[in-house]
């Protein structure tokens, strides 16, 4: 008997699950009064949810142990009591996989699912369906198709969701009941009508013309089921999306008219789907979003949040659709729930005008402090998303973002916080110092080492290029006496930074460093020793290659070439030229943050693309010679994708050669290709040297074929090529079904889109994060200087944007971005060429009837600055 808590028990947490200290040898000894006579229906109801509970909390049943309960369990089947039968029909399918010989109960299950009691017919059909295996199924299939037609609509919903998941284990029998399924599909039930639907869909889904003619069917004739129509929704989004199909397809009419629906849960799913289609334009949208907007004004809070959370989708990607929302949006801010609120205020954000942001900003900190971490995420980062859209207005946000850094809260807010601010600090200079100010203030009293560290780095990158940074040191320092050891080491080399760039600040900053070599930890101490000894020298060159600009090679790279050094004893010392290069992430704006790993254990570097192709092409006899891969480029498409093959190529470079992998893949399902080569006809004096064939490419098998070309070694500046590309092979008829190859094959080609290789393929993007520093680092020994007219480029935006892509070199210190309104940029980048020869590139753009370029480039190599200008050129 379970005994009745009151509700003090309950809110004091004592007692609220009465199966709290269940153990399972106790449920099972209790499980030997199944065996008594009479039965106790009572007793044995209240065992049986013991034993599903304990099976539900994850406890292990032995298949003894279950086995023999399970028997025991079947005795109860003598009971009339309707509960303790249906208890069992649960007990049945929960123990169908654990216990043996479960088909002793099917006699038992096929008489009550045949039976005159419809209250045990359903429960007893989906039991039934559980321990039936495909051998078994034939023997109750009759069964089963009067169940799918049947009058009762707990009956035929059981059935036909039985049927749905016994089309995994055996879909030839489930496929002969699709008769009995159309049947169903026109009930006036409207589960048995969403249930016979998602069936019929599902012994259809793979086969798209019988989706199609199926959709048809169900638009035309109508359904009463609203769960139907929502399932028809997303069926028709499904088929859209697959067929690429455009907005005059009729399934997006049928979408639309769906807005016109009496049941809300129809109307909002198809918003939904409209919202979500990929390529929408605003016109299309209006229809969804002015639904949308009515639900808005909904008193039910699931329709407003509904509405107002899709509206916030919407508007990341038209915002000018979501305006006519706005009075609407505007209300839902004082809305109860905060949740709502929250996002109504995001939306308006993404949505409102210049004008409007003070306003907005007001209102939201009226209540930012009630609501929960994970929506202050949300408002920081609409705020971000502001900043970047109205500039000017970054003041503004700088001050809410500190008061919110002020208040209480966790990790992910804190982070959100701060890399707001810094977004901030790196589009607006004129915002920097306010910026800075406001993040030395939050690491006095910052508990988070990863957020600590970050600002550190900052303040060394930022900080002794403003007008006084000498005002920094100070909370650099404390960091020193008051933090953890990661947080020391990061404020050392922070302090570094400035010793190196401000000579005033040297003296102080050298005694600060000699503090700091008495530090209790070994990684703080070699840092100090290290920067120490290297500011003492005073020389612009050191200062920039160890404390501005420091390694830019790839560190699971260095870890390997540096293992393999300690294998082969050398009397040569390890050349850093033999570590492959770091690639330059690709910074993109997450808006759905990462959680950080804040345990002290450093995590394992993930190797980037190119350490796992240089692998791969290691483990390639023929290119075991060639050195470290200098660089990998981008997949290059060199097929239409709807042909009969399809070839991508990335193009490896290496100091002196090139590897071209061809991606390969037959989508031809009676066709075996064997021997596959691609072979090259290269238009300047590249030689190619070596084929490696992919041996066998079968129907929607990718594999990967080789070609080694040699670069011209007496023409060093020669780095464009043209290669005319045929893909040879031998084919062999097979069997569609089987994939079985004819004996005989013959010899086939298939040509190619033409490849280019640019200079960008021999450069590597190398990040300086100090280019002043590195400009003097490579000196002006190889200096030499050019100008173009840039005729067919109108802004300095498209300019800069050409010039990049053209010589794949990395933009620094943000000159990618052209400020508003100026007629002349400068444009700095930095990369490496093909041999590991530093190359740094100095634009000077300026507006007139086009755009005039001014080039400087320097290198450590005269040849490098040759090929630039001569690219450019």
């Amino acid at each position: 008997m379970i005994k009745k808590f009151d509700k003090k028990d309950e809110e004091s947490g004592s007692g609220s699950n009465p199966f709290q200290h269940l153990e399972k040898s106790a449920v099972l000894q209790e499980a030997r009064i199944f065996n008594e006579t009479p039965i106790n229906p009572r007793r044995c109801l209240h065992i049986l949810t013991k034993i599903i509970y304990l099976l539900n909390q994850g406890e292990h049943f032995g298949t003894t142990e279950a086995t023999e309960a399970f028997f025991a369990m079947t005795r109860l089947f003598q009971s009339n009591d309707q509960t303790l039968r249906r208890m069992c029909y649960l007990t049945i399918k929960e123990m169908a996989n654990i216990s043996e010989d479960v088909i002793i109960v099917t006699s038992s299950l096929t008489k009550d699912m045949t039976g005159k009691e419809d209250v045990y017919r359903g429960p007893a059909i989906r039991a039934l369906c559980r321990i039936t295996d495909s051998t078994m199924l034939q023997a109750i299939e009759r069964y089963m198709k009067q169940a799918i037609v049947d009058k009762v609509p707990s009956v035929s919903s059981s059935a036909l969701v039985s049927s749905l998941h016994m089309v995994k284990r055996s879909y030839d029998v489930v496929k002969r009941w699709v008769n009995e399924a159309q049947e169903a599909a026109s009930s006036d039930n409207i589960m048995v009508q969403y249930h016979a639907l998602g069936l019929l869909y599902h012994l259809r889904k793979n086969d798209r013309l019988a989706v199609t003619k199926m959709l048809n069917k169900f638009t035309k004739s109508g359904l009463k089921s609203p769960f139907a129509y929502c399932m028809l929704i997303r069926i028709a989004s499904k088929l859209l999306d697959e067929t690429e199909g455009g907005h005059d397809s009729p399934l997006f009419d049928f979408i639309e008219s769906c807005l016109r629906n009496k049941n809300e849960m129809v109307v909002y799913e198809a918003a939904s789907a409209i919202v979500h289609m990929p390529n929408c334009t605003a016109r299309e949208l209006a229809p969804a979003v002015s639904v949308l907007q009515l639900f808005c004004s909904s008193p039910k809070a699931a329709l407003r949040y509904a509405a107002v959370r899709t509206l916030n989708k919407v508007a990341m990607k038209h915002p000018s659709a979501v305006t006519a929302c706005n009075l609407d949006l505007e209300n839902l801010i004082t809305d109860s729930n905060r949740s709502i609120a929250t996002l109504a205020i995001t939306t308006l954000l993404k949505t409102g005008s210049e004008s409007s942001v003070d306003r907005l900003m007001k209102q939201i900190s009226s209540f930012v402090s009630e609501i929960s971490d994970e929506f202050k995420v949300v408002v920081v980062q609409a705020i971000s998303a502001l900043c970047q859209k109205y500039p000017r207005k970054h003041s503004v946000m700088m001050n809410f973002l500190s008061n919110m850094l002020r208040d209480d809260g966790g990790f992910e807010y804190k982070r959100a916080i701060v890399d707001c601010i810094i977004s901030i600090i790196e589009e607006n200079p004129e915002s920097k110092e306010t910026g800075l100010a406001h993040l030395c203030e939050f690491i006095e009293d910052c508990e988070h080492t990863v957020l600590a560290t970050k600002i550190l780095h900052l303040l060394g990158k930022e900080g002794p290029r403003t007008p006084q940074p000498s005002k920094y040191i100070r909370f650099i320092f404390n960091r020193v006496v008051l933090e953890s050891e990661a947080v020391r080491a990061a404020a050392v080399s922070a302090l570094a930074k400035f010793g190196a760039q401000n000579d005033d600040l040297l003296p102080s900053v050298l005694v600060l460093m000699q503090r700091c070599m008495m530090d209790s930890d070994d990684e703080v101490r070699d840092r100090a020793t290290f920067y120490m000894n290297v500011l003492q020298q005073k020389q612009k060159a050191l200062n920039a290659a160890y404390i501005f600009n420091g390694l830019s090679v790839s560190i699971p790279g260095l870890e390997k070439s540096l293992h393999q050094y300690t294998l082969e004893p050398s009397e040569k010392p390890f050349d850093m030229k033999s570590v492959p290069l770091a690639t330059t992430p690709i910074t993109e704006h997450k808006s759905d943050m990462a959680p950080i790993a804040t345990s002290k254990l450093p995590e394992k570097l993930a190797p980037s693309r190119q350490d796992i192709y240089q692998e791969q092409l290691a483990a390639i006899p023929e290119f075991q010679a060639l050195g470290p891969l200098f660089k990998s480029s981008e997949q290059v498409q060199l097929t239409e994708a709807e042909t009969e093959y399809v070839v991508r190529c990335v193009k490896h470079t290496f100091a002196r050669h090139m590897v071209f992998q061809f991606d390969c893949t037959n989508t031809l399902n009676d066709q075996l290709l064997q021997k596959v080569v691609v072979q090259m006809e290269p238009s300047e004096s590249y030689e190619v040297t070596n084929y490696i064939p992919a041996t066998s490419l079968p129907y929607s098998q990718p594999g990967s074929c080789y070609t080694l070309v040699q670069l011209p070694d007496d023409d060093p500046t020669a780095v464009s090529c043209t290669f005319s590309c045929t893909m040879k092979y031998l084919v062999k008829d097979c069997d569609p079904n089987t994939g079985e190859p004819d004996d005989d094959g013959y010899d086939d080609e298939y040509v190619l889109e033409d490849l280019e290789v640019t200079v960008a393929d021999h450069i590597q993007k190398v990040l300086k994060a100090n280019f002043g520093a590195a400009w003097d680092e490579v000196g002006d020994e190889f200096e030499k200087e050019e100008t173009f007219a840039l005729a067919s480029v109108q802004t300095l935006d498209e300019a800069v944007g050409n010039i990049i892509s053209f010589l794949g070199m990395q933009p620094c210190e943000r000159s990618d971005k052209v400020p508003e309104n100026k007629n002349s940029h400068v444009l700095f980048l930095a990369g490496v060429f093909r041999g590991c020869h530093d190359v740094l590139v100095r634009a000077r753009l300026a507006l007139a009837d086009g755009v005039t370029m001014q080039v400087t480039v320097r290198s450590s190599e005269e040849t490098v600055v040759d090929v630039i200008l001569a690219s450019v050129g």
